[in-house]
């Protein structure tokens, strides 16, 4: 028994377009001034009482610490967080609401707790996720994204 193809007619290519406002980016995902931005990551976006920074990574004048130990590199990824807060009407690190950690090396979880907890040794530990990635941009092996209120 043989078997039978049937050649299917493909689908129109008619669509329809949507009128966009053209500032609408613009204007809900403003990028802020602060350290440059490595790739498609930005500093902080949006426009509430919360404040979202993303991809915070361990740079000093725009040179990824990548040769670093996980430590150095967390604790300089924390200090850049400091000063972003601090750019943003002077927030603090009680003002951190989640904190996400990306490392190219899980294992490494326990090795950034004593700087976790001795950065936020006057504030309450912010609650914390640790994220296992592939890579990170620079060759950084520790990334953060963090959300913080104004409060």
């Amino acid at each position: 028994m043989g078997q039978q193809t049937t050649e299917v007619e493909p689908e129109s290519e008619q669509r329809t377009e949507m009128d966009i406002d053209p500032t609408l980016s613009k204007e809900s995902k403003r990028q802020r001034e602060g350290t440059g931005n490595i790739g498609a990551f930005g500093k902080r976006t949006g426009s509430s009482d919360l404040r979202f920074f993303e991809g915070i990574l361990p740079e000093i004048d725009g040179e990824i610490l990548s040769d670093h130990s996980i430590e150095e590199q967390f604790s300089t990824a924390l200090d850049n967080l400091e000063a972003a807060l601090a750019d943003n009407r002077n927030a603090t690190f009680g003002d951190v609401m989640k904190l996400e950690i990306q490392l190219t090396d899980p294992s490494a979880a326990e090795a950034i707790d004593h700087v976790y907890e001795s950065r936020f040794d006057d504030v309450e530990l912010p609650p914390r996720t640790v994220v296992g990635v592939c890579s990170l941009p620079g060759g950084a092996d520790v990334q953060l994204d963090v959300i913080a209120a104004e409060e």
